[in-house]
């Protein structure tokens, strides 16, 4: 991490992974790095982040995901108070853009749900294992 200029996360989550980047993994991050995440919020500690971004360590964040995102992305919520003030300090930055789960609509995400379970149902009608959604 301390070569790249861009650290882009593209991996499921798990327990072992969750906050992979840490405060200990920003620090081993080049100055300025551009980070990235559209795979899962929980692969950031947001908190490590805020500060990473405060310091200068993290020049520019790109997120698709957000640790705590039902709660925030996946109704209009533009007429409500934003009760999180982790997401709400995230907002402040200049050099953050946060897209709110826009990749998943696709036109390759999409197609891709939708073959799956197409996949699975007939899976499903003749006892064999059923397939995980990639991502």
């Amino acid at each position: 991490m301390a070569q790249s200029d861009i650290v882009s996360l593209h991996c499921p989550l798990t327990p072992e992974n969750k906050h992979i980047i840490s405060e200990a993994a920003i620090a081993r991050m080049k100055n300025g790095v551009m980070l990235i995440n559209t795979s899962r919020g929980a692969l950031l500690d947001t908190v490590a982040i805020i500060e990473g971004l405060k310091s200068g360590k993290i020049g520019y964040l790109g997120l698709d995901v957000y640790e705590e995102e039902e709660e925030i992305f996946f109704e209009d919520r533009s007429g409500l108070i934003l009760s999180d003030d982790v997401f709400a300090r995230l907002l402040t930055f200049p050099n953050v853009i946060i897209t709110g789960h826009q990749a998943f609509f696709t036109r390759e995400a999409l197609l891709n749900i939708a073959a799956t379970t197409i996949d699975n149902i007939t899976k499903f009608e003749s006892n064999q294992p059923l397939e995980e959604l990639a991502g």
